[in-house]
């Protein structure tokens, strides 16, 4: 779809939800409109997100933890930080234990599902999610809102490995695909190196990555949202 006209098609789209969403955080999400694609990106209000699930299938697997932070007027604010672990009511493998360290126990202590949503959709709200490697968290917060709302919410999405990718693609070399991984990209612009696998750890990772672009004028700070927006039509 044509990014010119991707503002006016998400904000169509969250109008006919809105009529449609049952009260509660969705509706009160969908209540306020899409952030303005025409602003730059020092002007936007951003949030950094990041999930820790049980695997990759958004329909079969479940999220672990949710962790967020703010990117408002060009600086990562620190003081908006969240992180929580979600009550998820499944078996972890010890495969996966190892990668996110989540136990069993810290599990079951953890909130509910609803709960965690209802404070990241408050989050969200007129805001861009930022991500590394979409997908994941598009699909996981999507199919968590079909289960808790009978519906999906519509939402703009920059992701740093789509960047990356159409940087590396424009070079016209051959990569490693491990190249795109966050801690590899954070290295590129001599990041320090950070304990991965957290769900706040990595949505400040990825919001580091992000404003070291703009920094190192790969990505104006004049730059319009838009041309950043990865399409999340269905």
């Amino acid at each position: 779809m044509n990014l010119i006209h991707s503002f006016f098609s998400l904000e169509a789209q969250r109008k006919r939800l809105l009529d449609k969403a049952p009260e509660g955080a969705l509706k009160q999400y969908l209540s306020v409109p899409i952030i303005n694609l025409e602003q730059a990106i020092m002007d936007s209000d951003i949030l950094a997100v990041d999930f820790e699930t049980t695997g990759l299938n958004a329909k079969q697997d479940s999220i672990l933890s949710i962790g967020y932070v703010e990117l408002a007027r060009n600086q990562i604010r620190l003081d908006s930080c969240y992180h929580q672990i979600v009550a998820a009511h499944c078996e972890l493998e010890s495969d996966n234990v190892t990668i996110h360290t989540i136990t069993d126990q810290e599990k079951a202590s953890g909130r509910p599902l609803a709960s965690v949503v209802e404070d990241l959709l408050i989050a969200l709200a007129g805001k861009t999610m930022l991500v590394h490697y979409a997908q994941i968290e598009k699909s996981f917060l999507e199919q968590a809102c079909i289960k808790l709302y009978g519906m999906a919410p519509v939402f703009p999405v920059i992701d740093t490995l789509a960047l990356a990718k159409k940087r590396h693609d424009r070079c016209n070399q051959t990569y490693a695909p491990s190249i795109l991984h966050l801690a590899n990209l954070r290295q590129e612009y001599g990041l320090p190196h950070y304990s991965a696998h957290n769900a706040l750890n990595d949505a400040i990772a990825t919001a580091e990555l992000f404003m070291a672009k703009v920094q190192h004028s790969e990505l104006k700070g004049h730059t319009k949202l838009k041309s950043l927006i990865t399409s999340t039509f269905n």
